[in-house]
């Protein structure tokens, strides 16, 4: 079957994903998004989820129905429609088939980063490498706590990735440090216009 997106966007298929469990308040779906350590892998603020329970809710993909309680205020609880349910498994299948190019900041830097000094490159890099390292040791304490507490193997997987893409990034960016310190700005365009090569290749800015 073709693949056809059902305009679900992320915050409203985190959201989604944990009505298809069982119906929730809003202030439940908080506190199971911080339980899960749903934030390490997806962008969803405190602040925005009844913003995307109440869009969910014009797009009838949810219904909500309001509870009395015995004391204090009556709270909002949530519940999926088929429709939702249908849009949910579809916007699924099209997250796990279909790979999106990661698009940072970091590449900007990369690109214009012979406007700054070498040194002044590499301290930037060793930064980056520190912020790196604690991202590693939060990921992997969240890892040991969903592993102690028994969690699907799916769920571990999450942290699994994370720590696979970070730790592969942290291997790029020391051995990106060692080529700049080995070579500073070979390859940067002066007022001249000419080019100069690691080769040793002189070239117009324009070409040959």
């Amino acid at each position: 079957m073709k693949y056809q997106d059902p305009g679900i966007s992320e915050r409203e298929a985190a959201v989604l994903g944990l009505l298809c469990e069982r119906p929730l308040y809003g202030y439940t779906i908080e506190k199971i998004i911080e339980e899960r350590g749903m934030r390490y892998w997806t962008k969803i603020g405190f602040s925005s989820i009844y913003y995307v329970l109440k869009r969910l809710e014009g797009r009838g993909l949810i219904t909500s129905t309001c509870e009395q309680q015995e004391t204090g205020p009556s709270r909002r609880i949530y519940t999926i429609t088929p429709a939702g349910r249908r849009d949910m498994e579809m916007a699924v299948r099209g997250f796990l088939s279909t790979y999106t190019r990661n698009i940072s900041a970091f590449d900007l830097g990369i690109a214009n980063l012979t406007l700054l000094p070498p040194k002044d490159v590499t301290s930037s890099l060793k930064k980056r490498l520190g912020m790196i390292d604690k991202a590693v040791s939060i990921i992997t304490l969240g890892r040991e706590e969903r592993y102690r507490e028994g969690r699907p193997y799916y769920v571990i997987a999450l942290f699994d990735r994370a720590l696979a893409q970070i730790r592969a990034e942290r291997d790029w960016v020391t051995g990106f440090i060692r080529v700049v310190q080995e070579n500073g700005h070979a390859d940067e365009v002066p007022a001249s216009g000419v080019t100069k090569h690691r080769t040793g290749v002189k070239e117009t800015a324009g070409g040959a």
